[in-house]
């Protein structure tokens, strides 16, 4: 257990490490995500199954056509067994994996039209890093704000408090 920082790049440089360094197998990503969808409300866990990005980070890798970074199957069907059977409220999908947070106003009903789910800052990078080493990665979020419904956020305060659920889901399915 431990902190990535905030963005991809940060994410970038935890994950590379832990899998290339540090013989990390998994890596299961826990933090806050700004909902998309109509049906995702303050506390829902969303589980990210692909992580689209308008960052540059897989181009080093020089392929031929654009990357769909997506999270390890059996992660991510252990977190969604786990979302069940604890009675989580949850929603599998893709998610926006933004430089940007709290700017997105202007291009969430771009998103919302292809089925993307929320925003976040880091999953894209850590399902790079994680195809590339050939290990396994799963972003779990907690919603914390709402681009559909401006009223619904959370503070500070009350994030560090509530994201519980999510953090036992992450640990029950790491073990």
């Amino acid at each position: 257990v431990m902190a990535s920082g905030m963005g991809q790049p940060s994410m970038a440089i935890y994950s590379y490490e832990l899998f290339n360094f540090y013989e990390v197998d998994n890596i299961i990503r826990v933090g806050s995500c700004g909902a998309y969808h109509k049906d995702l409300h303050l506390k829902d866990i969303v589980i990210a199954q692909g992580a689209c990005s308008s960052g540059v980070f897989a181009l080093q890798y020089g392929l031929p056509a654009q990357f769909c970074p997506i999270a390890d199957f059996d992660l991510m069907l252990s977190a969604v067994d786990e979302c069940r059977r604890c009675g989580a409220r949850f929603m599998v999908g893709n998610v926006y994996s933004s430089d940007v947070f709290y700017s997105q106003e202007e291009g969430v009903d771009k998103w919302v039209s292809m089925g993307v789910l929320a925003v976040e800052m880091e999953a894209a990078a850590l399902y790079c890093n994680a195809h590339r080493a050939g290990k396994k990665a799963l972003a779990i979020c907690s919603v914390s704000d709402s681009f559909i419904y401006p009223n619904e956020y959370m503070q500070a305060d009350e994030r560090e408090k509530s994201f519980t659920q999510m953090i036992e889901i992450a640990l029950e399915i790491a073990r």
